[in-house]
């Protein structure tokens, strides 16, 4: 955990201010949801059947700000590009406002990253908003992500417009029978003197002519308009979330820079590379996942999400939270935003297992929400 993390302005700078300031369009668009929802609650969904992810997803999606996937974990995920899994979790993000991030923690040399990122059955970039990466294979990973996701945004919102224009073969003067000239439809004609006429200057006197059309095809690149003006995956206009406007066409991508599993060998040296790769790539990293804020710098505006937290039963606060026993370590929402900084708590288990999902979910946004109130001076 950054030991510097309340002497930072992110610090005790609400969602809003920090939405004011960020470069990233996608960033600032999550802070600012993140105030119109009151949540910083991500839900992690390790289901592993897609109609169970898509229930889930309907169940809490009021609740949450983030939604986070394995979507190689899902049986029956269908790759369809618009009427798939990955379409119907899109309809579902827009009509209860959240953000999908796929947790697929690329991890492999640049060229690699840009197929596994773009392309494949799973197409992941069509559908998350937000992926992540193992710097493992050192900053060009990054580099080679934020390449790809520009390129997929220079072209994603665009479509060809294909244009034919036949000309119609009319004739250019008074024909032998005194007929009016009809006039040419096409601006490229080639006149040529009639087979019947023997002298030459009859052709200047024009008594017949015949014309050549010309075929033009024009191809231009035009907006497409987002999801919520067009048809939805079941041809009808789908709901959209009221509260903001949809998000921006933009990417994002998290850089998986500290864990909450005990042993893990991510070492200070590697959390520094990576803060080095997030500055040097603003305008496509848009936070970590940590344990706490690594917003160290006087312009840094990283958002922090966090997994690995547990809150105790209900009515029994002061219960000690233990790990699963293969290595996950938990920790409150108190400790993780009100004393490490970090911005959004990542749950998974804490709601799944629980009894009453929905109402979890609903407990979990409550004392994350308290937690930030508390660290930035406001009253819950």
């Amino acid at each position: 955990m950054c030991a510097a993390a309340d002497h930072h302005s992110t610090f005790t700078a609400t969602f809003a201010q920090r939405a004011a300031k960020a470069t990233h369009p996608l960033a600032s668009y999550l802070l600012r949801l993140m105030e119109v929802k009151q949540s910083n609650l991500c839900l992690s969904a390790d289901v592993t059947n897609a109609r169970e992810l898509l229930a889930l997803a309907d169940a809490i999606g009021p609740s949450i700000v983030i939604f986070k996937t394995h979507y190689d974990l899902v049986a029956g995920w269908d790759y369809h590009p618009k009427t798939g899994t990955g379409a119907k979790l899109s309809a579902l993000a827009r009509k209860y406002g959240f953000l999908i991030f796929e947790d697929r923690k690329f991890g492999d040399i640049g060229h690699t990253v840009q197929l596994q990122y773009t392309a494949g059955t799973a197409r992941i970039i069509d559908w998350a908003h937000i992926v992540n990466v193992n710097m493992i294979p050192g900053k060009p990973a990054v580099k080679a992500l934020a390449e790809a996701a520009k390129h997929w945004r220079s072209r994603v919102n665009y479509e060809v417009n294909t244009s034919v224009t036949v000309g119609t073969p009319v004739s250019d003067c008074f024909d032998e029978n005194g007929e009016d000239e009809e006039e040419a439809e096409t601006a490229d004609t080639v006149r040529r003197p009639s087979r019947h006429t023997q002298n030459p200057e009859s052709y200047n006197s024009c008594r017949k002519g015949s014309i050549v059309s010309v075929t033009t095809l024009t191809q231009s690149f035009e907006p497409v308009n987002p999801p919520r003006f067009s048809g939805g995956i079941t041809g009808k206009d789908e709901l959209v979330y009221a509260g903001i406007e949809e998000p921006p066409w933009e990417r994002g991508l998290l850089i998986l820079a500290q864990m909450s599993s005990q042993g893990n060998y991510m070492t200070p040296e590697y959390t520094r590379a990576c803060q080095e790769a997030a500055r040097e790539n603003k305008d496509f990293v848009m936070g970590f996942i940590a344990q706490g804020t690594l917003n160290t710098e006087a312009d840094d505006n990283f958002i922090s999400m966090t997994p690995g937290v547990q809150l105790p039963p209900e009515g029994d606060d002061d219960k000690s939270i233990v790990g699963d026993g293969l290595g996950q370590q938990y920790n409150t929402p108190n400790k993780l935003i009100g004393e490490a900084g970090s911005d959004i708590i990542i749950v998974g288990r804490g709601i799944l297992k629980a009894g009453a999902p929905r109402t979890e979910a609903e407990r979990y946004r409550r004392r994350a929400w308290k937690a930030y109130l508390q660290r930035v001076g406001q009253r819950p």
